[in-house]
């Protein structure tokens, strides 16, 4: 028998629309109505797209992609550097919007928070209303965008303020929920990716529908200890807590690759492109660490990690990138095996950290 969350509770998704790239909009109006990139340029370093307008977005682009294939997509794309000190006085003052409801809110970046507005400060009442109140203040005071999804807990908020990008307001409530997980694509799932999927279609999952006619064991010997998570929220059970005093414990990016690596300069490519998204992640979150570790899963499934640690915080792309190939080449300098995954996480904030209690996006993972 299915059981129904316990607590009702009211909570709101906010994602800004194409944040970086709106800012720049806003503030150049040469920018306006034009294909646009945040990120670094393809005659860089392992250049890799941030964020993209819409307008670019409409030719294929999108944030993590490289530099050079977004051109080859549209040669007419502006690259602009980014500014993330105006990036985070705009989050804040999103922020501040949000504490005038409640002061229960976790971020989840610059430009992505939960809020719980179960008992919201002004005694309004509905979660809709205040989600087009936040939205209507975030559009007269910053002239930007953003898109809220609301349901009783975060996975469905967060799926739902997606629905309708950009400028979307979806509601979930929940007599919507059954018929809404069990008709989302597993690849909506949270932690279900390229290779994940493949796995699910191998075996005929193709909708939470298909994942619910699975018990727990049988999801957990599957997808070992994702499978009990999945089995709960395909029954739209999600009793997380919004937490507005998570500390973020590490930042990272992996890559799956289509083919293993053998050659070593197809590996450093790699390893720009991961360490450029983790760089542009510690920029977004206002942190610095004292712990580069370097993930490698070889052809054979084998996985190793090596680390090196700092005396002092950093986050700059250039010694991430040069500590990730030396920590490469201590692991692989013996066996030359082929290599199917390689990931680089930065971690030991303590004193490196500029902003307290951030909690860190989800590992970012591409192709995975």
């Amino acid at each position: 028998m299915e059981r129904e969350n316990s607590k009702k509770r009211k909570i709101i998704h906010i994602d800004m629309d194409a944040f970086y790239a709106s800012i720049e909009q806003r503030d150049n109006p040469d920018y306006r109505g034009k294909a646009i990139a945040v990120g670094g340029s393809p005659e860089g370093r392992g250049g890799v797209v941030a964020t993209a307008s819409y307008e670019a977005r409409r030719f294929g682009i999108h944030s993590a992609m490289s530099s050079k294939r977004a051109v080859q997509l549209c040669p007419e794309l502006i690259f602009v550097r980014p500014r993330f000190d105006a990036y985070k006085e705009a989050s804040q003052k999103i922020r501040a919007i949000f504490q005038r409801y409640t002061d229960l809110i976790e971020p989840l970046s610059l430009d992505e928070a939960y809020l719980d507005v179960t008992a919201d400060k002004l005694r309004i009442g509905s979660a809709i209303d205040i989600a087009r109140l936040i939205k209507k203040s975030i559009q007269d005071e910053l002239q930007l965008t953003a898109s809220a999804g609301i349901s009783v807990n975060k996975f469905v908020a967060k799926i739902a303020s997606d629905m309708n990008k950009p400028d979307g307001l979806t509601f979930i409530g929940p007599s919507r929920i059954k018929t809404f997980m069990e008709t989302l694509p597993v690849e909506k799932f949270f932690g279900v990716g390229k290779v994940t999927a493949e796995k699910m279609h191998k075996i005929g999952l193709h909708t939470g529908a298909d994942l619910k006619k699975l018990s727990a064991s049988e999801l957990i010997k599957h997808f070992g200890k994702a499978g009990k998570f999945y089995y709960k929220i395909v029954r739209g059970i999600d009793d997380r807590e919004v937490q507005p005093h998570r500390a973020t414990k590490s930042v990272g990016a992996e890559d799956t690759f289509p083919f293993d690596l053998s050659d070593v300069e197809e590996m450093h490519e790699a390893l720009d492109k991961i360490a450029a998204l983790v760089q542009d992640r510690l920029e977004r979150q206002g942190l610095r660490g004292r712990t580069i570790t370097l993930k490698i899963k070889y052809h054979d499934f084998i996985q190793v990690t090596r680390s090196q640690s700092f005396s002092e915080a950093i986050n700059d792309l250039d010694t991430i990138i040069e500590t990730a190939r030396k920590l490469l080449l201590s692991a692989t300098a013996a066996d030359n095996k082929r290599i199917r995954l390689l990931g680089i996480t930065v971690s030991n904030f303590g004193d490196g950290t500029m902003q307290q209690n951030r909690e860190a996006p989800n590992q970012l993972s591409l192709g995975i």
